[in-house]
């Protein structure tokens, strides 16, 4: 019994109240969130569009996400965190139940756009308010959590949303809107805003570089921020191989999607129940270091694939790149978080974010490219990449150390300097 009230200690202890609320309120959205997975078919069953159509549409809502993320970190920092997420869930829930109700094919199409908009905007406003409201010592735990419910909540997703599908797409949609009209009514009970509004120094709003710029400017312009942006984005196109280029691979060996199936199936498993063990494994470990041997896992995960013929060997394989995946989320989430500005911190989550849809877009087009003409040796790319990514952390972690100390600094700065007077809004 010591022992289990120490691993919980060390997963879960010390986290306020209100975290847990908004945690409650992510893992609610991830298992509704499930229409936007079956938009293709919905649109070539049930609305008789063609397969080119459906994947416009579908095109429509991923281009929908990149604006909305930005969106919503500009909103999150001017509005704050509760209203943002608010804002976003009652918009979403309205537009699935409108989307559950067209026929036209063109107003689903703007109402899939919307929805991509939409769905993005609440991410940074959520990694926002937990960096807001957890103490700098608790984060990595936080960060954990927040990832475990994610899958957790796309595993329950993918297993509800197959039933409805099959039984009608009306209650698809009207189920999904449902679950996010329930995240907004947790957030709207029991989320305090905690965005401060305070009169800032001259000092406390300046860029990180020493000059004034906008908010946005200020992210898209800071070097240090910018790389581990770009080695998080070679770590999202490794991921993004399962969903998009293995399967492809699978079918070339001869494997159906049964096979397919129980590789992801094996890796959310794990992830649900290995993932909370990983905070007191990493505990007191450098991050360029966890994040170096994290992404050194999932380089040899997939590296293994260019032996691979057989189902046996793409389990294995996953069981390594889902280690490396699990290892890699919290310091991935505290480093973006240690990173940014107070005053900028929901914007730099938005850039951070658009690492996904990005890598959604690379990974399948060069991937696709590369798996037809070099065939078994594109997984020898995939794993020099990811070998580029670990090394990259090794050698960015000592300067990337530096900022986050540097911005420690002047946070303290600002908390002892004058009582506020007023209300701050940043530069959008």
């Amino acid at each position: 019994m010591r022992v289990l009230r120490r691993w919980w200690h060390d997963t879960a202890g010390g986290l306020p109240a209100s975290f847990w609320y908004l945690w409650a309120g992510i893992l609610i959205n991830r298992a509704g969130a499930f229409a936007m997975l079956f938009l293709s078919l919905y649109l070539t069953d049930a609305r008789g569009a063609s397969e080119a159509l459906a994947g416009t549409v579908v095109g429509a809502y991923g281009a929908g996400g990149a604006v909305g993320v930005l969106l919503g970190g500009v909103l999150a920092d001017r509005w704050g965190r509760r209203a943002t997420l608010l804002t976003a869930h009652l918009t979403t829930a309205g537009l699935m139940v409108a989307l559950a109700l067209s026929q036209h094919l063109v107003l689903i199409a703007v109402l899939s756009a919307l929805v991509g908009v939409v769905h993005s905007m609440p991410s940074p406003a959520f990694v926002a308010a937990i960096v807001d409201m957890v103490p700098e010592d608790r984060r990595a735990r936080a960060f954990n959590l927040q990832f475990w419910a994610f899958n957790l909540g796309m595993a329950v997703a993918s297993l509800l949303a197959g039933v409805l599908a099959e039984a009608s797409f009306l209650a698809l949609f009207l189920v999904d809107a449902g679950a996010t009209l329930a995240t907004a009514l947790v957030i709207a009970w029991k989320v305090p805003e905690t965005l401060r509004r305070t009169v800032a120094s001259p000092r406390a709003v300046t860029a990180t570089h020493g000059r004034r710029r906008p908010g946005l400017l200020t992210a898209l312009t800071d070097r240090i921020f910018l790389t581990f942006v770009g080695l998080t984005f070679l770590l999202a196109v490794l991921s993004m191989q399962t969903s998009t280029i293995m399967p492809l691979a699978m079918r070339a060996d001869g494997l159906g999607p049964s096979a397919y199936g129980l590789v992801v199936a094996l890796g959310g498993a794990l992830i649900v129940v290995g993932q909370l063990f990983v905070p007191r494994l990493i505990e007191g470990r450098r991050k360029d270091l966890v994040l170096a041997v994290s992404t050194g896992l999932m380089a040899v995960g997939f590296g293994a694939l260019t032996v691979a013929d057989a189902l046996g060997v793409y389990l294995a394989a996953s069981v390594v790149w889902t280690v490396g995946s699990m290892l890699a989320a919290p310091p991935n989430a505290q480093i973006n978080a240690d990173l940014a500005p107070p005053e900028l911190r929901a914007r730099y989550q938005s850039v951070f974010y658009l690492t996904f849809p990005a890598a959604s877009f690379v990974a399948p087009t060069l991937g696709g490219v590369s798996l037809q003409y070099l065939g078994a040796a594109h997984w020898l790319i995939v794993g020099g990449l990811g070998l580029v990514a670990a090394a990259g952390h090794l050698l960015a972690g000592p300067p990337r150390e530096r900022r986050v100390a540097a911005l420690r600094r002047k946070t303290a700065y600002a908390d002892t300097g004058p009582t506020p007077t007023e209300d701050r809004v940043p530069a959008a």
